[in-house]
């Protein structure tokens, strides 16, 4: 039997058990869709954690420590000098920025109303060491460091305690920090509640609140990449190690660095595995799809039971009955597939325009077309997986037997 004939036979069939072939194709259906809305959103949760937190990855913070031998005289404060060394290229060609940062609590005043603050005398780049961002007005300017301008950035709960949640009368207002008058230029992300009371300021003007020390609470140095956070991590040790005089070893050490690559593979991990979860999801789907076919299959050729035992006893082979159902099994489940990608891809757009405003951390949904053709691709194999056993028993019938059936 030519394909062509098996194949209008195969389709007959189909358009004579319209309700049988519909339901068969729906646990396809239900499976590829779901695969595909899955696919597209673990590309929008790698694509917001990629957003989140891939400048992160590259963060190293150096803070105060304690020697962990005897001799604490030696200790030392990390200081602005510090800064200068390790910003040298020539000394660390894997560091890509340093921040430094000075914090302390001060009282933040506007009219009547006050909030106890930590203000953070630091560099434009504090927003990159810490992963932040700003929602409202800019950032101060490394210009207006140098000029020591006396300019600050809000977090939202100084602007709720100030403002009563104003962020439009915020932003130039005139407010003071210990006695100092400082203006207003922009306002930070919520950053969680035990993070919202942060009040950046340029470094060179913090002096002014701090009684003009060049001490620092820490240090936030930023790699050229991810891949080169050790490198990095060993030049910080050996220009910090030099400028400390530590020369005992790292117990004689009174710094230490904490690298947020780890926890942020340790994240990447994490998300992951979900998105292999909910594959499996998915693919469980899928198999029930497949038993779905296989079984309206072995129904079909037992209900035609006769009628294959009449077409070889008129002389059709073993091959042009087998074709016949595998064609009908294949084109059944290529057609689940075909809906299936289609319901996918339009609930992938529809919901991708609610998802993004209920739930900021995660990216748009996506679908890629190479997804869309594998999933296709799958749906077809699935076919004929399904197909391959009944229709191997239809073409092993005995056609005496069969006529009597």
């Amino acid at each position: 039997m030519y394909l062509k004939e098996a194949l209008t036979i195969a389709l007959r069939s189909m358009r004579a058990a319209r309700l049988r072939t519909a339901l068969t194709a729906l646990g396809i259906v239900i499976g590829i869709a779901s695969v595909i809305v899955l696919l597209a959103l673990g590309n929008g949760m790698r694509d917001g954690f990629s957003s989140a937190f891939g400048d992160l990855s590259r963060v190293i913070t150096i803070s105060k420590a304690t020697p962990t031998t005897s001799d604490v005289a030696r200790t030392k404060f990390m200081r602005e000098g510090d800064v200068t060394a390790l910003r040298n290229k020539r000394l660390a060609p894997h560091i890509e920025s340093v921040t430094p940062l000075r914090s302390g609590s001060a009282v933040v005043r506007f009219g009547t109303n006050e909030f106890t603050a930590t203000v953070n005398g630091t560099t434009p780049d504090f927003l990159q060491v810490r992963n932040d961002r700003i929602v409202a007005g800019r950032m101060f300017t490394e210009q207006e460091n140098q000029e020591k301008a006396r300019v600050v950035v809000i977090s939202p709960k100084i602007v709720t305690y100030l403002f009563e949640d104003d962020v439009e009368k915020a932003l130039g207002s005139e407010i003071t920090i210990g006695r100092i008058p400082f203006r207003v230029v922009g306002v930070l992300a919520p950053a969680g509640d035990d993070q919202d009371h942060f009040a950046p300021v340029p470094i060179n003007t913090s002096r002014a609140i701090f009684g003009g020390l060049d001490t620092l609470n820490g240090i936030g140095v930023v790699a050229t990449s991810a891949d080169q956070v050790p490198a990095a991590i060993q030049e910080i040790y050996q220009i910090m190690d030099a400028q400390h005089e530590v020369d005992g070893g790292p117990d004689f050490r009174d710094y230490t660095l904490s690298a947020t690559l780890d926890q942020v593979q340790k994240l990447n991990r994490y998300v992951t595995l979900l998105n292999w979860l909910t594959l499996t999801i998915g693919g469980i789907a899928l198999f029930v799809g497949t038993l779905g076919v296989a079984n309206i299959m072995m129904v079909t050729v037992t209900q035609r039971t006769k009628e294959i035992g009449i077409r070889k006893a008129i002389g059709a082979r073993r091959s042009a009955i087998l074709k016949q159902f595998l064609i009908e099994s294949v084109v059944i489940a290529g057609l689940g597939g075909v809906v299936g990608a289609a319901l996918g891809v339009l609930f992938t757009v529809v919901g991708g325009r609610f998802i993004e405003p209920l739930i900021p951390e995660i990216s748009t949904p996506w679908v890629s077309g190479l997804s869309v053709v594998a999933v296709f691709g799958i749906s077809l194999l699935i076919g004929l997986v399904a197909g391959t056993y009944p229709a191997r028993r239809a073409a092993q019938l005995n056609p005496i037997d069969a006529i009597r059936f």
